[in-house]
C-alpha cells in the first residue's frame, strides 16, 4: 500500500510526468493547461537545483515547449523517442518510415468513423484518443492491435488512460531517466519521479532500483511505494519546499 511521500528535497534529481501529474487531464490533449502556479514551482525547482529537474511525457518536445513557454529544460518526448539534455542538446530517433504513415492514414480512417476518436500525429508515434467517447475503448484496442499486426518491425504498442498508443521500440520513460542519470546535473543525486499513468511504471521501477523515490499521482495499483491523491496534491506538496514556502500562490503569475 503507498504512503504519503517524504518531505520534497532540493538535493534529489526531478522527473515529471505532465498529463495527470502536473496538469489536469482533458477531454484532448490540446486543452490540457498548466496553471501558472505549477509553472513556477517548477522553474523554481529548476533554479534551485541547478537544472536537475526534467519532463518525461508521451508529448512531443514541441507540445512540451508549449506548456511551459517561459523556460527551457531537459525533457524527453514520445516516451523518450526524442530527448532535450539538460545543455539543450536534442537527440531524436530516426525519420519513421512508410510503415508508421501507412499506419497513420489507417487510423485517420477509424477516427473519421467513429465520433469522439481523436488521433493525435506527435511525429515519430500515434496516440488514438477515446477519452470524449470511453465506451469505445475496447473496441479502440482490438482495432489498433488488428492494423498493428501489419507494421514492420520496430515499433511496439502501449496503453494508457483511454487511449493506445504506437511508439518505436529502444526507449521507455525508464531508459530516459537511466540515461539522465547518467548526466550532469543529475548524476550523483537521488532520483524522485512522479507520474500517473501505467506509462510511467517502468519509470517507478527504474528509479526504485537505482534506491530513489517514486510516487504515484492518482489511484490504482503501482510499484511506487508513494502516493499523491491529485494534481493539486502535488502542487501542495511542492510548496513545502524551504524555499518556495514564502510565495503565495497569487503571486506566481507575477513571476512568469
Amino acid at each position: 500500500m503507498s504512503s504519503s511521500p517524504p518531505p520534497p528535497q532540493l538535493a534529489w534529481a526531478w522527473f515529471f510526468d505532465i498529463d495527470g501529474t502536473v496538469a489536469q487531464l482533458e477531454q484532448s490533449p490540446d486543452a490540457v493547461r498548466v496553471d501558472l502556479v505549477m509553472q513556477y514551482l517548477i522553474a523554481a525547482l529548476h533554479e534551485q537545483t541547478g537544472g536537475a529537474v526534467a519532463l518525461i511525457s508521451g508529448r512531443s518536445l514541441r507540445d512540451i515547449d508549449k506548456l511551459f513557454p517561459n523556460f527551457s529544460i531537459a525533457s524527453a518526448g514520445q516516451h523518450g523517442s526524442e530527448r532535450r539534455d539538460a545543455d539543450g542538446t536534442i537527440v531524436r530517433q530516426p525519420t519513421p518510415g512508410a510503415s508508421l504513415l501507412t499506419m497513420r492514414d489507417a487510423l485517420r480512417e477509424v477516427e473519421r468513423r467513429h465520433a469522439g476518436l481523436l488521433l493525435e500525429d506527435k511525429g515519430q508515434s500515434l496516440a488514438l484518443h477515446y477519452r470524449q467517447a470511453p465506451r469505445l475503448g475496447a473496441f479502440v484496442e482490438r482495432e489498433v492491435r488488428a492494423l498493428f499486426q501489419t507494421m514492420e518491425p520496430g515499433y511496439h504498442l502501449q496503453t494508457g488512460k483511454c487511449v493506445v498508443e504506437i511508439v518505436p521500440d529502444g526507449h521507455t520513460k525508464g531508459t530516459v531517466i537511466s540515461e539522465f542519470m547518467t548526466e550532469a546535473p543529475f548524476h550523483g543525486r537521488i532520483p524522485v519521479v512522479l507520474g500517473d499513468d501505467v506509462t510511467d511504471e517502468n519509470a517507478f521501477d527504474v528509479v526504485n532500483k537505482l534506491g530513489g523515490i517514486s510516487i504515484k499521482v492518482g489511484a490504482g495499483p503501482t510499484k511506487a511505494p508513494y502516493r499523491l491523491s491529485d494534481v493539486p496534491a502535488v502542487r501542495a506538496w511542492l510548496a513545502t519546499l524551504p524555499p518556495l514556502t514564502h510565495v503565495h500562490f497569487s503571486e506566481a503569475g507575477d513571476k512568469l
